[in-house]
């Protein structure tokens, strides 16, 4: 099918940890796009940190504003990298898929936990006293539902990652 226009988003999903805003800067370079931060877009919506809003309001209420602040997007041409916990609003999904090419990014549990070592004040949606390794198997059914394309990011850079995203988009 071959690269897409200008008229649609790339949208990335995946686990905290995986690399989505560091990709997506790359990405949105790679391609003269502009780029946005999902959860720094709520954070200068709410001007307070992601883990503060977590903390004081509970899980819901961060999932409501989390999906308000992603509706409240309207663009094209942009690389979108949203937070881990995207993927519970549905609203919010359809939202983004109907503008956007939806990318999970894929890590295995291993090497995220190594990677994700401040869970306390990263603003990760999680029940209390649920594991990271839960927390994995909770969302994973839901990136893979939500996703147009996966890119296994396992044992490549951030460029890497670039290359193989901009290939499966291309091979779409």
């Amino acid at each position: 099918m071959g690269f897409p226009g200008d008229d649609v988003n790339i949208v990335l999903i995946g686990m905290p940890g995986v690399g989505k805003s560091t990709v997506g800067v790359l990405l949105a370079k790679a391609l003269s796009w502009d780029f946005i931060d999902t959860d720094v877009h709520i954070q200068a919506r709410e001007r307070r940190r992601l883990q503060d809003l977590i903390d004081t309001e509970g899980m819901g209420a961060f999932r409501q504003r989390e999906e308000t602040a992603i509706l409240s997007i309207d663009c094209r041409h942009h690389v979108i990298a949203t937070g881990g916990s995207a993927v519970y609003g549905a609203e919010a999904m359809r939202h983004l898929k109907s503008s956007g090419i939806v990318v999970y990014l894929f890590l295995p549990l291993d090497p995220l936990q190594a990677r994700v070592t401040n869970l306390d004040s990263r603003g990760v949606v999680m029940a209390p006293g649920q594991t990271f390794a839960e927390l994995f198997e909770e969302r994973r059914p839901l990136y893979e539902r939500y996703a147009d394309v996966t890119v296994d990011c396992t044992g490549l850079n951030h460029d890497e990652v670039v290359a193989r995203v901009l290939d499966a988009i291309a091979r779409r």
